[in-house]
């Protein structure tokens, strides 16, 4: 038996059918929802985790076997696995992530990756393509573009971070009004004066869900008054 079929059976030790009933609703893999079509065994995220350390070893080509799979369980765990590689050969992930962006479509395959993967490969490197994700029509590259954008600002680089911010600024979609209102939010941990700027160039335009994410660390008379326009 294949490795990737022996941490498939370790991972059906972990299924909750309480949680197999949850996660397509949570995840909205209902008909017309952001996940549709998804599938769900129901296995918490710690032990996906858990299962992925153990399985570190496997090969870049069952990674990405794995990565292709229906289960949505099955594709975060590859994730996981990918991420413990990355030091190991940051090309060979991300050429595999690339490859298979297709099935890192949902947020909490884009939020456990984009930062850890892709956005740790851009450091010292032409960041092109996250432009090229921010304004294509795909809501997870999307999604991607910006939260890859995290590993910059840890490093206190914004400047990527605020220019796709603006390519999202009158996105159609919830998600991305979250992602954007909380890329904006861990800027202001770093350079408060920053997002204030940002924000008042474009408080008028951009959805409530993105501005209170963006303000939720704010004092309260703060967060008021940007609520109101009065600042």
């Amino acid at each position: 038996m294949e490795r990737i079929e022996y941490l498939k059976k370790e991972l059906e030790n972990y299924i909750e059918e309480e949680k197999s009933k949850f996660l397509p609703k949570f995840f909205h893999a209902y008909p017309g929802g952001y996940g549709e079509g998804d599938k769900f065994l129901g296995i918490r995220v710690p032990y996906l985790r858990k299962i992925a350390k153990k399985y570190r070893n496997l090969t870049f080509e069952e990674i990405e076997k794995l990565l292709k799979s229906e289960y949505h369980e099955h594709r975060l765990t590859a994730v996981f696995i990918l991420i413990h590689k990355f030091k190991e050969d940051s090309e060979k992930v991300v050429n595999i992530y690339l490859r298979n962006i297709d099935k890192i479509n949902n947020w909490d395959l884009v939020d456990s990756s984009a930062p850890h993967i892709l956005g740790q490969y851009l450091n010292n490197k032409d960041r092109q393509i996250l432009y090229e994700f921010a304004k294509s029509n795909n809501l997870w590259r999307q999604r991607i573009a910006i939260i890859a954008t995290h590993y910059f600002i840890k490093k206190n680089d914004f400047k990527d971070a605020i220019s796709i911010a603006e390519i999202l600024i009158n996105h159609k979609h919830d998600l991305i009004h979250k992602a954007v209102g909380w890329t904006l939010r861990e800027i202001g941990k770093r350079d408060k004066n920053l997002e204030i700027e940002f924000l008042k160039r474009y408080y008028k335009v951009m959805p409530r869900t993105m501005l209170r994410y963006a303000i939720e660390k704010f004092p309260e008379n703060e967060r008021k008054n940007f609520l109101r326009g009065e600042f």
